[in-house]
């Protein structure tokens, strides 16, 4: 099932599935769950849909990130930044949409 996971998670960022089809789905493994292997293959195939971004490696060692759950009352992450900006460090701070007040 992992060809059919990767080939699903494709569909859905190019935009070839349907949203039925996606909902229907999501509905399977609401219901039926997810093995240990296809919630692998599914990690993996989202972490690997989207843009990889590759750091030379005059700076490779110094790139942190702080990523952060989504807590409301996560206050780490914004003055944690520039902090080790001002180390030297780089420190690209991505996040999600979903995380409303850092995306």
């Amino acid at each position: 099932m992992s060809k059919a996971i990767h080939d699903l998670v494709r569909g859905v960022v190019n935009g070839s599935l349907s949203d039925d089809e996606v909902i229907h789905w999501l509905r399977a493994v609401f219901e039926g769950g997810l093995s240990e292997e296809d919630t692998i293959a599914l990690t993996e195939a989202m972490r690997d849909s989207g843009e990889v971004l590759e750091w030379g490696s005059e700076i490779a060692n110094l790139v942190v990130d702080k990523h952060s759950t989504g807590g409301v009352g996560d206050k780490t992450s914004l003055p944690l930044a520039p902090a080790l900006a001002a180390c030297g460090l780089k420190v690209p701070m991505i996040s999600g949409r979903g995380l409303g007040h850092t995306g």
